[in-house]
């Protein structure tokens, strides 16, 4: 345990920290360049033989860019995709990046650490960060982008050379330190723990940008949303989303105890996927949409204005169907699949559209954590494990076996700690942030 970590822990001052070395090593879970290859052929791709928790060294620090100790880091599912080396290994990204001078060169290792969510102290700031400083605390935004690039001046999602944090490059947040440039930053909400606050911006914000900035679906107050996964990563913000901006979510599950989770946050309208009589093909059979859509009716008494769309091949065709005339489909993401078969007559003769949205940019990144900082929106946090057992919690995920968010303490010794405003915490109520952890 170093030194620096140790007076994180218990509280010192950024003056005090300042003083105290940096370590040149530091414990974090990584995957190995020559490891890649070792699932081939096997059905069971089981992240626990890939992610590794072991030392590595700390890098040199650009002058745009800060060094964070990292109380806590959540797994998100592009950390399974880094582990089981698909759709491509990410030491190609790291490849890539190192063909970028000294400052990319530092990211091609034969480890890459990984991790896109966290929350923790900033204990070291490059020599050209003028809004942070050592002691301050934050959550870090996973939208990696280059101030260089003219596209980012528009939309930072529009830039070319725009990279996913912890994904695309190195010195990720599953550690104990980790590295991020200076506009990943934002102020973690105060009344939060370590573990809750760094288990949201990267789904948190990817919803916000669906649903409420200006480069996704734009929701009003009283439209329709239908959310599929709601007890998910994205769907469990997605729903508190729709709520907080006056929008009427109906949100799809696949049992009734996720049911009752959903219902938990205040969303009167759920459909129990498991309950409808889909035959063989399931949500892909040609009368899943009409089904569907005679559910979503019952209910709300018409069809939905926006569908916020993940899962890709296996609820796409009903997606599109459902959808009321005029309406919009906003997806992020293909996780049952990439190829989408769906009737393209129900999309152009109704007028619909569908909307192709990734990330977020910093300023999305910063307007959900205000929502949270507000007490507007709550984490959907459901279980924290040790970094020692890093795979344990990235299987977890890619096995499905949880609901909500999963965290991984990193510098925090216990769940619980962080909370510099107890206050407004009260004022929320406790239960209001353990409704996922039924």
């Amino acid at each position: 345990m170093s030194e620096l970590l140790e007076a994180v822990r218990s509280g010192a001052s950024g003056r005090e920290l300042a003083e105290i070395d940096l370590p040149t090593r530091y414990r974090a879970a990584f995957t190995l360049k020559d490891e890649v290859g070792i699932f081939e052929g096997q059905e069971d791709k089981d992240v626990r033989r890939s992610l590794h928790v072991g030392e590595v060294e700390m890098p040199e620090i650009a002058p745009d860019e800060c060094v964070v100790a990292v109380m806590s880091a959540a797994i998100n599912f592009n950390t399974v995709w880094s582990a089981i080396f698909e759709p491509v290994p990410t030491f190609t990204f790291l490849e890539k990046f190192g063909r970028q001078g000294w400052y990319g060169a530092r990211h091609d290792l034969p480890y890459h650490i990984l991790g896109s969510d966290a929350a923790g102290v900033v204990v070291r700031t490059g020599a050209g960060v003028k809004h942070w400083k050592v002691g301050d605390h934050v959550v870090i935004s996973p939208s990696y982008v280059d101030e260089e690039d003219h596209g980012s001046y528009d939309d930072g999602m529009m830039s070319e050379t725009q990279l996913a944090w912890g994904f695309e490059t190195n010195f990720g947040a599953l550690g104990e330190y980790c590295v991020a440039k200076a506009n990943q930053l934002i102020k973690k909400p105060a009344h939060l723990t370590w573990e809750e606050a760094g288990s949201n911006t990267l789904c948190a914000g990817t919803a916000y940008r669906m649903l409420v900035g200006a480069h996704g679906a734009r929701m009003k107050q009283g439209d329709v949303v239908l959310v599929w996964g709601a007890t998910g990563g994205l769907g469990s913000f997605a729903t508190q989303l729709v709520l907080n901006g006056g929008g009427i979510p109906v949100a799809v599950v696949s049992s009734e105890e996720k049911a009752e989770i959903v219902r938990s946050q205040g969303c009167e309208h759920v459909i129990n996927r498991s309950e409808l009589d889909l035959g063989e093909g399931g949500l892909r059979s040609p009368k899943a949409g009409r089904i569907l859509g005679e559910a979503i009716r019952r209910r709300v008494g018409e069809d939905p204005g926006i569908v916020f769309e993940y899962l890709g091949r296996e609820t796409f065709g009903a997606s599109v169907y459902v959808a009321k005339r005029g309406g919009k489909i906003v997806t992020c993401g293909s996780s049952t699949g990439y190829k989408h078969e769906y009737d393209n007559r129900f999309l152009w003769m109704r007028l619909k559209s569908i909307i192709g949205s990734h990330g977020f940019n910093y300023h999305e990144a910063v307007q959900v954590n205000r929502l949270f900082g507000l007490g507007m929106i709550h984490p959907t946090l459901s279980r924290s494990y040790p970094l020692d057992e890093a795979g344990e919690a990235t299987r977890a995920v890619q096995t499905n076996q949880h609901v909500g968010k999963v965290a991984v303490l990193c510098g925090a010794t216990a769940e619980g700690q962080g909370v510099t405003d107890p206050v407004l915490r009260e004022r929320i109520g406790e239960e209001k942030f353990h409704l996922f952890r039924r």
